[in-house]
């Protein structure tokens, strides 16, 4: 069964107030922001949007169809154009009348970049969305919302 916020009854309740929210633009994540929007309305709450990227280039982007290299200098611009696109459009998800803050963090760990920008926002809790992996496929691929969950230092909250 899966509730979503607005189903709780949390009216004069406060319980966070600097929410980071990991986003990079797939739907899973997209989808997660209405029910984002409604827990940081209902506590006046801050959202850090996080994106993490990879600091290393890779041999050639998927839309080359020839193998070229490209510089540290140049990834990062294209990593900081495409989070900056990802920013803006979970800034419009999540609606007006809430503030919120970005920080793109570069690690090729993705877990390790998220609760490193927890630290940096001072968020009180981290919430995620749940890719709801099963079976094989999360043996396989793993879960880096168990990874956060298991290394956070703060509450970690999973939206289905």
């Amino acid at each position: 069964m899966e509730l979503k916020v607005s189903e709780f009854n949390l009216t004069g309740v406060n319980m966070f107030k600097h929410l980071l929210v990991p986003v990079d633009g797939s739907d899973v994540s997209k989808k997660s922001l209405k029910n984002v929007a409604a827990l940081a309305k209902v506590d006046k709450a801050v959202v850090t949007f996080v994106y993490v990227s990879d600091p290393t280039p890779p041999l050639a982007y998927s839309d080359s169809t020839m193998g070229y290299g490209i510089s540290q200098k140049d990834h990062k611009k294209v990593c900081d154009a495409f989070a900056a696109d990802v920013f803006k459009k979970a800034t419009v998800a999540l609606g007006a009348g809430i503030k919120s803050n970005s920080l793109h963090i570069a690690n090729s760990n993705l877990a390790e970049g998220i609760l490193d920008g927890a630290k940096k926002a001072k968020a009180d809790v981290i919430v995620m969305a749940s890719h709801k992996l099963t079976g094989i496929k999360s043996v396989l691929l793993g879960s880096e919302t168990h990874e956060v969950i298991v290394h956070a230092k703060l509450p970690v909250l999973v939206l289905g």
